[in-house]
């Protein structure tokens, strides 16, 4: 059975631990702007929703990478091969979703990995927003009923 994150926004308190853990196992510095995973600050409404790679089935980044440097493994995680990575960019234009970067320093993109199966982000979170559990309880559809939900109750607000 393939494990996935699963992100409870509800649960999250905007400590960003994920960011930093996440920054801390991939670069081994505590910076935030180095993660792959990021909270997003809806301050107006003092609420929290992180985000990263879905590890979608349709991988649009992996369709439109033309040295084919991103591939899936057998847990279904799209990964990025540095050493074939020529640093174009056209992936993060294809992801819908904003959630694989250039990295500058190494001239190649970024992208969750899930650590390799032992997610850091997961590991470093207080409230459980973010655990790493069976697929079926996570993915793309969780994140689209989410946002329905937070995007009805922001144009109720707004009313």
């Amino acid at each position: 059975m393939h494990k996935a994150l699963v992100i409870d926004p509800g649960k999250c308190t905007g400590c960003k631990q994920c960011e930093l853990a996440c920054s801390y196992e991939n670069f081994g510095v505590f910076n935030p702007s180095k993660s792959v995973i990021r909270v997003f600050d809806f301050h107006h409404e003092a609420r929290f929703v992180p985000y990263t790679c879905t590890q979608c089935d349709e991988a649009w980044c992996q369709q439109a990478c033309p040295v084919n440097a991103i591939t899936t493994n057998d847990d279904g995680v799209k990964v990025v091969h540095d050493n074939l990575c020529v640093g174009c960019k056209v992936c993060t234009i294809a992801c819908p979703f904003g959630t694989i970067n250039y990295n500058a320093s190494t001239g190649k993109v970024i992208k969750c990995d899930l650590c390799g199966g032992d997610p850091a982000c997961a590991k470093a979170c207080p409230t459980e927003a973010i655990v790493y559990a069976d697929v079926e309880q996570a993915g793309f559809d969780k994140m689209r009923s989410w946002a329905a939900r937070t995007d009805a109750g922001a144009s109720a607000a707004a009313h």
